[in-house]
């Protein structure tokens, strides 16, 4: 008898089928990677499972867990097997953590649930973070004293407190950087291995699921398309929307064009960004130290490293938002920011952003012309209202989007369109360069596709250097000319992306490298 059967799994709220037909099972110590882009029903099948589905839902078909149907059991009976039987992982612990609660008292909170363990819940709790490498961490700590990878652990401590038989882990990696997803993959694999754990991991990416699924069911619009064995869906996938995903996922290098003996259009010269420390007796923090490097045209620099690293303190400070206690920025060749606001209001035309939230960097009331056509107030003279609508439809017909889109509001569109229209608004003044703090880190793998590809045609046709922020290997080797890799403030690695990669200097990068997921399609 399997572990977990689901069988013609059928959601609808009002007349809207969200799930339809879903159809799969787990055995004990198996994973199944459920995988597809955003709104496909991946999470929404995890949490209907434990029956966290929305309370307007109607379900049909049949869960079968250990072979009791937990659609007809009684809520107390699914509400008992929650937890206890099924545990669940959620994509961002620190939400799914309690900010107010140390992370000792969670995982003993949790154990205390099962009336067999409350008197040795301390030592429970003790052995799961050391079980999920949390053994050097103080149990006193709060969330947000934990990294991102941290956190991540703790919630799996949580989730494994009182034994479950399966679990489902939602985007657990999405967040983290390269090592700390492999760790994190690592851990959950071995906890299925080693314990005859059945586990679920829903992943929109799936280069990250085939490095420890044993089988893939691959969801769009609700439906499974294809499942099968890891291995032989990835190198020989039969449906098309499969074959997208794989293409999308196995990220092919960029073509190497030589480097071009053009003044660069942004230098920065052992710049250093340091932090007064938090105590009287504390250190200062060197976020960015001695970092020096040049973008010339159409160039697209990667620069990458893991988090607190210094990378994005290094790109605010190219855009001249984060004051200097050493070096210097240059912007076509002149100081960044002068000191004349003549001047400056040129050199802002020049450099412009595009961040990793586009939806956060918005404003929700205002049409997408308002939002691209902001920094119009760049330039010298004022734009009459027929010419900026002109120039905002111009630039969002260059990004792959209508003109119609002008008169819509960001809610309105999905991430991909509305990190489109991020860069719209960044190049409709014309810059010479574009700095790109993580743009594509939260996108789905087609999406993600569909915008490297964009940036990469720009690029080329616009002539528009680029600094690229990324923690992500694949993506910098995707749309990278140049790669720098970013430890602890300093820049230990520069050179040609082709380079980098093949035969990496500094043992940090190989490191990188070798943990980055790589889909070995067929």
């Amino acid at each position: 008898m399997s572990l977990l059967q689901v069988e013609t799994l059928t959601l609808a709220i009002g007349d809207r089928t969200l799930l339809d037909g879903v159809s799969f099972v787990v055995e004990p110590g198996e994973i199944l990677g459920l995988v597809g882009e955003s709104g496909s029903g991946k999470s929404l099948t995890g949490l209907s499972v434990v029956g966290l589905q929305p309370a307007q839902a109607w379900l049909g078909g049949r869960i079968l867990f250990d072979g009791e149907d937990l659609l007809t059991a009684a809520a107390p009976r699914r509400i008992a097997l929650r937890g206890a039987q099924i545990g669940l992982v959620f994509q961002e612990p620190m939400t799914a953590l309690n900010p107010l609660m140390r992370i000792g008292d969670q995982v003993a909170e949790a154990v205390r649930l099962d009336p067999g363990r409350r008197r040795e819940a301390k030592a429970r709790t003790q052995s799961l973070l050391d079980r999920v490498g949390l053994a050097g961490v103080d149990p006193g700590r709060f969330p947000h004293q934990l990294s991102g990878g941290q956190r991540q652990r703790a919630a799996i401590a949580v989730a494994l407190a009182r034994g479950p038989r399966l679990l489902i882990a939602d985007e657990p990696t999405t967040a983290l950087d390269v090592t700390t997803q492999a760790v994190i993959l690592d851990l959950l694999g071995t906890l299925a291995r080693e314990e005859g754990l059945g586990l679920i991991l829903v992943s929109h990416d799936l280069a990250v699921v085939a490095q420890v699924a044993d089988r893939i069911a691959v969801m769009q619009s609700g439906r499974i398309v294809e499942q099968g064995a890891a291995r032989q869906l990835i190198s020989g996938p039969s449906h098309d929307y499969t074959r997208r995903l794989v293409a999308d996922a196995a990220l092919a290098p960029k073509a190497q064009v030589p480097p071009r003996d053009e003044p660069p259009v942004l230098e920065m010269v052992e710049v250093t960004r340091r932090y007064a420390p938090a105590s009287r007796r504390g250190a200062a923090v060197f976020a960015v130290s001695g970092a020096s490097f040049a973008v010339r045209p159409g160039e697209t620099v990667a620069l990458v490293g893991e988090s607190g690293s210094g990378k994005s303190t290094l790109a605010r400070a190219a855009l001249g938002l984060e004051p200097l206690q050493g070096g210097v920025v240059r912007v076509g060749g002149a100081v960044f920011p002068a000191r004349d606001r003549t001047v400056l209001r040129a050199q802002r035309r020049q450099i412009q952003a595009v961040l990793q939230d586009p939806h956060s960097s918005f404003d929700p009331r205002w049409t997408v012309e308002r939002i691209v056509a902001e920094p119009l107030h760049l330039l010298d003279a004022a734009v009459a209202p027929a010419e900026r609508r002109r120039r905002v439809e111009t630039a969002l017909v260059e990004v792959g989007l209508s003109a119609e889109a002008a008169d819509r509001l960001p809610h309105q569109f999905s991430g991909g369109q509305r990190q489109r229209i991020a860069i719209a608004r960044a190049l409709i003044v014309e810059p010479k360069i574009l700095v790109m703090d993580e743009a594509v880190s939260a996108l789905d793998v087609t999406v993600r596709a569909g915008v490297l590809r964009l940036l990469a045609d720009l690029s080329r046709r616009l002539d528009v250097g680029c600094l690229f922020v990324t923690h992500d290997m694949a993506v910098a080797r995707a749309i990278a000319d140049r790669v720098m890799v970013m430890r602890q403030g300093r820049i230990v690695e520069d050179g040609p992306a082709m380079a980098v990669f093949e035969t990496p200097s500094h043992p940090y990068t190989a490191e990188l490298i070798a943990a980055t997921p790589v889909l070995a399609a067929g």
